[in-house]
């Protein structure tokens, strides 16, 4: 903590307002308010992919083709089927209106589906065992030849891993924040420096050391940086919190803000920007100091 309290005559030769001073914190409140859009995009990708992972692991369907002879008939055996094997929770037949309000939003309520040749679908919900599929294949191939069973292997897989794959872009995006923020608060720093040259010079005659001198860039920019962060990191939580929670309404999509206790992880960001401000400025300040001295 003592880097973080320097005497008050050091502290002087840093500008407490000006362009730099408020570059820092304009700074540290933009990028702070990016993290934590980004993290809640991590978060938000993690969930979604145990989500679709879960809701499309316990279920699978089975399409009777419309071109069947005996499509009813079909119909009516493979549901048969379904409910008397091992594994399968619950089996249903889905209603020409069922289908019809699955179709509406991308055929609209115009149309009059007598005209379409629909197949019947039957929706089955599975234990966390699982029933034996290649058993119900052959099973529903000698009772409803027409059937087709889909365990949703071929949808799961790439749903999930683009959703795990959005939240390592969002880490990566995360990242870049952190990289833009050192880089902008070690160019106000060097920006300060630089503009109080003539000063440092003087306060080296009288016997100021580097280090002095430098602890009072390095306090006055993390606190900046800090305060900055903690508007910023406000501002964006507030935002989330007031977004709609459409995930009540639909089963495959999740909140983009975060539930339960990954609200604390926004507490990091502050204390991280923070520490990164401390880094990128006591290695900016040294790094002036020695070109001053060799000037």
């Amino acid at each position: 903590m003592s880097a973080l309290r320097p005497a008050a005559k050091a502290e002087n030769i840093v500008p407490p307002s000006g362009f730099t001073a408020w570059l820092v914190s304009a700074t540290a409140i933009a990028m702070a308010a990016l993290a934590v859009a980004a993290l809640a995009a991590s978060l938000a990708a993690g969930r979604l992919a145990e989500r679709w992972s879960a809701e499309l692991a316990r279920s699978s369907t089975i399409t009777v083709l419309a071109s069947a002879p005996d499509m009813d008939a079909q119909a009516e055996a493979a549901l048969a089927a379904a409910e008397t094997t091992p594994g399968i929770i619950a089996a249903r037949l889905l209603t020409r209106e069922e289908q019809a309000d699955l179709l509406t939003p991308w055929l609209g309520t115009s149309l009059t589906l007598d005209v379409l040749p629909l197949p019947r679908i039957i929706v089955m919900e599975e234990s966390e065992a699982g029933p034996d599929m290649e058993s119900l294949r052959l099973r529903l191939a000698g009772e409803a030849p027409d059937a087709v069973l889909d365990d949703h292997t071929r949808w799961r897989r790439p749903m999930v891993s683009a959703a795990r794959r959005l939240g390592v872009f969002a880490l990566g995006a995360l990242v870049l924040i952190l990289a833009a923020t050192a880089t902008m608060i070690t160019l106000a720093a060097q920006a300060a420096l630089a503009a109080n040259a003539q000063l440092i010079r003087t306060l080296r005659l009288i016997g100021a050391q580097d280090r002095y001198i430098a602890r009072a860039f390095v306090r006055r920019f993390t606190l900046r940086a800090g305060a900055g962060a903690v508007i910023g990191t406000g501002l964006a939580a507030l935002g989330l919190a007031l977004m709609p929670d459409v995930a009540r309404e639909a089963a495959f999509v999740t909140r983009l803000g975060p539930e339960g206790a990954e609200w604390a992880l926004f507490l990091t960001i502050p204390l991280i920007a923070a520490l990164t401000a401390f880094i990128a400025t006591r290695m900016a300040a040294f790094a002036m100091l020695r070109r001053l001295e060799d000037g």
